[in-house]
């Protein structure tokens, strides 16, 4: 009952509105300030300190640069074996397996369509049928960085406006079509197995969400679908590279193609992943 109350409030808030002043506080520069909200943080949840790069909160010059902390060399060791697929990012398992048909599974009794994640580019949303998904929620005291989970090539990248739901466990049950209606920001890749997408979907206080090449992409309350100028980034990308990171805490989704993956059998929801452990292996020849 407290979850679907949850779920129904978010209806009712201003979440744009309350999403920019999250925005503005967490890159106040005022040392007090910016200390006041790290070691706020830090009570409330356990963060590793011990594999941060960089002294907290000294280091860090607003509250927002150490939640996009760097973690120090070595910490995130990324599998080697060529066909593995790894994490793309520190978080938990909300859901995995295999479309069916179009329909990508959000939660229990809920499924949304591919077409509308991905928002642009429909007409090869049939590319991946009855393909392999993974969701991938990242909690406030995670690792916020996104990192490629296999060797590939930056095709496009579109920047889709949405809305701005919490999207944890609770919301999930109880919004239909969560991931597809929050903002978003979807990776075309070409890999050894066929295409891919990474798709980095925005929240509740997700000031922004930002890649190496582009910078910071904030929300629009309303518009259309914005392609995202590529030219600038690196095409070729390397298992563990980085792709981009959340200005606070959000979801990130995998999509392949038909019969070229298997997720590994613990890899179930629930479970707690680490940014470059091997989740899967590749089965299409060329992997």
């Amino acid at each position: 009952m407290l979850s679907r109350l949850f779920a129904l409030l978010q209806y009712l808030l201003p979440k744009h509105w309350l999403t920019a002043i999250v925005y503005w506080l967490a890159r106040i520069r005022v040392p007090a300030v910016k200390n006041m909200l790290i070691r706020g943080f830090l009570k409330l949840f356990d963060v590793e300190l011990e594999e941060v790069k960089g002294r907290v909160p000294q280091d860090f010059s607003t509250f927002n640069d150490f939640f996009i902390r760097e973690l120090k060399d070595g910490a995130r060791p990324v599998d080697a074996k060529q066909a593995s697929i790894v994490s793309p990012a520190d978080g938990t398992l909300s859901q995995a397996g295999t479309l069916r048909g179009n329909r990508i599974l959000q939660a229990k009794g809920i499924d949304y369509s591919l077409e509308d994640l991905l928002a642009a580019d429909v007409d090869k949303a049939g590319e991946f049928y009855g393909g392999a998904f993974a969701t991938i929620y990242l909690a406030p005291y995670n690792y916020h960085r996104v990192h490629a989970p296999v060797d590939g090539e930056l095709v496009a990248a579109h920047y889709v406006p949405g809305d701005l739901f919490s999207v944890n466990s609770k919301t999930a049950a109880h919004v239909p079509g969560l991931f597809s209606r929050n903002e978003r920001l979807n990776l075309h890749f070409q890999t050894a197995v066929g295409p891919m997408v990474v798709v980095l979907v925005g929240a509740l206080n997700v000031g922004s969400i930002s890649t190496p090449w582009s910078g910071e992409v904030r929300p629009r309350k309303s518009g259309v679908v914005e392609r995202i100028d590529v030219s600038t980034a690196p095409r070729q990308v390397r298992k563990g590279d980085l792709l981009g990171w959340f200005n606070m805490g959000s979801t990130v989704i995998l999509v392949l193609p038909p019969d070229s993956c298997t997720w590994h059998d613990d890899f179930k929801p629930g479970v707690r992943t680490v940014m470059g452990e091997a989740i899967g292996e590749l089965t299409a020849p060329g992997a």
